[in-house]
C-alpha cells in the first residue's frame, strides 16, 4: 500500500464540508483511498455501477435519510447525476439540525455531466479534490525514472514487468474509447477518439494547432474542440493557458496541450520502454509534462499554473502564480547538464518572478547566476509543497 498525499486533504474537507467530490480517471485509487477514509469513521459504501446499489436508491431520498449520522460513500457517482438534486435536499435537511459537515463521500470520473450536475445543485455545499496517478513524492526517489517511463497510475507502476506494464496501460486506453467514454454520453467513434489522443501525444507539450488536428482527422474545428473537451473534462489531457501580462510585447495566445500521464503517452506512441522512450523525438516532451503534472498534483489547492511565450521567442515552461500572486519561473530540461537560453532571461525580466527554477534530471542543488536554481524535481515537488 502507496499512501496517498490527498488522504489528509480529503479528510478535511470533509470535516469542513457536507460533500466532498474525489474526482480523477479511472484507475488511479479513489476506491482504495475512500476505504482507507471510511475505516476512520461509521461509514456506508454503495458502488452506483452494481445494479444491486443502484437499486438502493431507487428511493434515494428514503435510503440515504436512514444514514445520516454516517459518511456515506458513492462510488461511480456519475452513473446517476439525478441524485445531486436528492443530496441537496438532504444536507440543507441535514444543516437544520446541525449536521454540517461529512455526510458524502462522491467518487467518479471528471466527466461533463458529473461537474456540471453537482455545481448547479450543490453550490456552496461540496469541495471538489483531484485524485490523479502517483506522484515522486509517493514512490521512492529510486523509483522516479521508472514513474516517468510506466506513468503513475497503480497498476502500471506497481507491475512485475515492463511488458506487464505495457499491457495493461494498453487495455486502458482501449477500455477508456471502447467502454467508459461512451457511458458518459458523448457518441465519438473509437478509433477516431484513439487517432486524435495519438496525435496530441505526438505533439506533447506544443501549441494546441486545431486546424492542423482537423486536417488529420478530416474534421472541422468545432469537432476537434468538442474531442478535446472531453478530454480534458475526464481529466486525460491537460490544456495549459498562456500567461497574460502588459509587457508591451506580442504574446503567444494558444494553449499548450499535454496528455496528463507519461505512461499513456508512451503507450499511444508504442514506446515499450526506457531505451525507447529516449530513442524517441518526444522524450523532451514527454519529460516536460511529467514534471508539470508532477509539481501541480503536490501544490497547494490555490496555485495557478500558466506558460509564458512571446512571439519574438522569450519564453518559460511553467510559470506558477502563488495565492498571493507571486510568480515561481520553472524552466525544465531534459538531461544531467541544463543550458539555459536567452529567451528564458528575456522572459524573467519581463515577469520578474519571485523565485526561478531549472528542473533537470539530476538530484544536486546549485544555483545558476541571476538568482535561478538548478534542482531535482523531488527537491522542488517537496518546496512546493510545503508553500
Amino acid at each position: 500500500m502507496i499512501p496517498r498525499q490527498k488522504s489528509q486533504l480529503v479528510c478535511a474537507r470533509l470535516d469542513q464540508f457536507p460533500a466532498v467530490a474525489l474526482l480523477g480517471p479511472r484507475q488511479t485509487g479513489k476506491t482504495t483511498l475512500a476505504g482507507l477514509v471510511a475505516e476512520e469513521r461509521a461509514s456506508t459504501y454503495l458502488d452506483l455501477e452494481n445494479t444491486a446499489d443502484r437499486e438502493k436508491l431507487s428511493d434515494a431520498a428514503f435510503y440515504l435519510s436512514g444514514h445520516e449520522e454516517e459518511l456515506v460513500v458513492l462510488d461511480e457517482v456519475q452513473r446517476v447525476p439525478e441524485l445531486f438534486q436528492t443530496l441537496r435536499g438532504l444536507i440543507d435537511k441535514g444543516r437544520r439540525r446541525n449536521i454540517r459537515a461529512g455526510r458524502f463521500l462522491l467518487l467518479g470520473s471528471a466527466s461533463i455531466d458529473l461537474l456540471k450536475q453537482s455545481g448547479e445543485s450543490l453550490a456552496g455545499r461540496i469541495a471538489y479534490i483531484e485524485l490523479g496517478p502517483f506522484n515522486v513524492l509517493e514512490v521512492d526517489a529510486a523509483a522516479h525514472e521508472k514513474l516517468w517511463v510506466r506513468g503513475g497510475f497503480p497498476d502500471s507502476f506497481l507491475a512485475k514487468s515492463d511488458e506487464a506494464s505495457v499491457v495493461w496501460r494498453s487495455n486502458f486506453v482501449r477500455t477508456y474509447l471502447e467502454r467508459d467514454i461512451p457511458q458518459l454520453g458523448p457518441r465519438v467513434p473509437a478509433e477516431t477518439l484513439r487517432r486524435f489522443w495519438t496525435m496530441l501525444a505526438h505533439m506533447q507539450g506544443g501549441l494546441l494547432n486545431a486546424a492542423q488536428l482537423a486536417r488529420g482527422l478530416a474534421v472541422d474545428g468545432k469537432t476537434v474542440a468538442r474531442y478535446l473537451d472531453l478530454l480534458v473534462d475526464l481529466l486525460l489531457v491537460r490544456r495549459l493557458q498562456p500567461f497574460h501580462v502588459n509587457v508591451g510585447k506580442r504574446l503567444v495566445k494558444s494553449p499548450k496541450v499535454y496528455v496528463r500521464d507519461s505512461g499513456i503517452v508512451h503507450t499511444l506512441l508504442g514506446l515499450d520502454d526506457r531505451d525507447a522512450v529516449l530513442g524517441h523525438p518526444v522524450a523532451g516532451g514527454s519529460w516536460e509534462g511529467f514534471v508539470l503534472e508532477n509539481l501541480l498534483s503536490v501544490a497547494p489547492e490555490r496555485v495557478k499554473p500558466w506558460f509564458y511565450r512571446t512571439a519574438a521567442g522569450a519564453e518559460i515552461d511553467l510559470v506558477l502564480q502563488m495565492p498571493g500572486g507571486d510568480l515561481w519561473a520553472v524552466e525544465i530540461k531534459r538531461g544531467l547538464a541544463p543550458r539555459l537560453d536567452k529567451g528564458f532571461h528575456h522572459a524573467r525580466q519581463d515577469l520578474n518572478p519571485k523565485r526561478s527554477f531549472v528542473v533537470y534530471s539530476g538530484v544536486e542543488r546549485y544555483p545558476k547566476g541571476e538568482d535561478v536554481e538548478v534542482i531535482g524535481l523531488g527537491e522542488l515537488a517537496s518546496l512546493l509543497a510545503t508553500v
